[in-house]
This record gives C-alpha cells, structure tokens and sequence, in this order.
C-alpha cells in the first residue's frame, strides 16, 4: 500500500471517528444523570483511547515522515492541523474528561467538551479533504 493511500485510510477513520464524536457520542453524555456517567465514562475513555491511539499516532508519525520526506506547503498544513489536534486533545480534551471523572457536578465540563470538540472536528475534516486533494498528486 503507498503512502497516500494509507494516509486517506487513517485521516477517513479519524474523521468519521471525530464526527461521531461530536454529533452522537458527546452530546449523549448530555443525557446521563451524574451517577451513571462516572460508571460509563471511565469504560467508555479506556475504549476509545484503544482505537483512537493507535489512529492519532499513526497520523502524526505519517505527517511528520511527509513533511520531511516531501517538504510541500500542503504537507505542512496537515502536519500544522494534526498538531493541534493533538494540542487541543491533550490540553483541553483529557482534562475535560478528568474533571467528568472527579468532579461532583460534570454538567459544565460536559457542555465544555461538546464546544471545545468542534475544533478537533473542523481540523481532521480539513486534514481529510487536504488528503483527497493531494491524492494521486
């Protein structure tokens, strides 16, 4: 498989994957009384950080090797938006999800998260239109 391929395959999964997200799997914890959310959501962080991992990483090490490999302005872009996925995962997403775990009322980090998520959103589906745009380039 080359390299473009793979990169379509692993920007198509982590983009349907965000949409998900965003419209079905975060708004419905919306729906959850505070008692059941903590049962469920501490399943639910370890199960998508076993798919999700392994995708994100994937992703960044593919942009990192294209930057390098191919020094093009597009590929600097992608690499520049898989950047601050991982920023906004990882400053902003992650400590949402803890303060779910630990606080008594979640109802603010819950609305938080819903919000702040739309830039991780907007981003993959941009990495991904990048990747249809450049493929067979």
């Amino acid at each position: 498989m080359d390299l473009e391929l793979f990169r379509i395959i692993v920007d198509t999964a982590l983009c349907t994957l965000i949409w998900l997200v965003q419209i079905v799997i975060y708004p419905g914890f919306l729906y959850y009384n505070e008692s059941d959310l903590k049962k469920w959501h501490r399943t639910y962080t370890g199960r998508i950080t076993i798919i999700v991992m392994p995708l994100m990483l994937g992703q960044l090490f593919l942009y990192v090797f294209l930057s390098y490999s191919q020094a093009t302005f597009d590929s600097f872009v992608g690499l520049g938006l898989v950047v601050m996925v991982w920023a906004v995962t990882f400053f902003i997403s992650v400590p949402l999800h803890a303060k779910i775990d630990t606080l008594a009322d979640t109802t603010m980090a819950r609305k938080k998260l819903v919000r702040t998520n739309w830039m991780r959103t907007i981003a993959w589906t941009l990495v991904l239109a990048l990747s249809i745009i450049n493929y067979g380039k």
